[in-house]
């Protein structure tokens, strides 16, 4: 299995309700200094719907300027639909961490 489709495995099995670093996704997929190739991989998904990128957010808890699927604005609508919360700054609450 390649880094790509290791990354898509492991983001696949982020529960429901939960977030994930871009580099918690790489420690996981046993390269822990590749966290923007975790990001190129998202951004290139083919597997949209299947995977859920956006439970996987920067590690201060920010959301990506560049969500690949319809902006920040939607990573925010579909995290909160999901039950995540936000502090005041806008960022996923540490709880919410896997």
């Amino acid at each position: 299995m390649n880094f790509f489709e290791t990354v898509y495995k492991i983001v696949s099995e982020i529960p429901t309700g939960k977030v994930i670093s871009y580099g918690g996704v790489a420690r996981l997929a046993g390269n822990p200094r590749m966290a923007r190739q975790v990001g190129w991989a998202l951004h290139v998904n083919p597997y949209q719907g299947v995977v859920p990128c956006h439970r996987v957010v920067m590690k201060d808890g920010s959301l990506s300027k560049g969500f690949a699927f319809g902006g920040e604005e939607v990573q925010r609508a579909l995290l909160e639909k999901e039950g995540v919360g936000f502090d005041g700054q806008g960022k996923v609450k540490k709880e919410f961490f896997i």
